[in-house]
């Protein structure tokens, strides 16, 4: 049986990389939230496993439900931050499309436009 130290420590374990990854993002260090990320689910993964065999006292469960408000805070912040990293992707996308758009339509009139030089 789990007891209720071990699970505060897997707890404390999450917000550690919570805070990580939203500092990450917040900073918009993409590559490494995503490395990061995959230690998070393993973390969550390990805290579901440990959560199964631990019998926790009212006094235990008062301890750990802030630190799982917390971490579920941390989540919140980060996927609103990443949201709005797609929806700055997104038009990065739809610029590119309209700029090949317009390219490819005056690369079908023939014409080509070519800056000259003053001399």
């Amino acid at each position: 049986m789990t007891t209720a130290p071990h699970l505060l420590a897997v707890y404390q374990q999450l917000i550690g990389l919570s805070q990580g990854m939203l500092r990450l993002a917040s900073e918009g260090c993409w590559d490494e939230l995503i490395k990061k990320e995959t230690e998070y689910v393993r973390a969550v993964q390990h805290l579901a496993q440990a959560s199964e065999t631990a019998t926790l006292s009212g006094q235990a469960l008062a301890q750990l439900r802030p630190m799982l408000r917390h971490i579920l805070d941390n989540e919140s912040e980060v996927k609103r931050l990443l949201q709005a990293r797609m929806a700055e992707l997104s038009s990065l996308v739809g610029q590119s499309s309209r700029q090949k758009s317009v390219m490819s339509a005056y690369g079908k009139s023939g014409t080509v436009l070519v800056p000259r030089d003053k001399f």
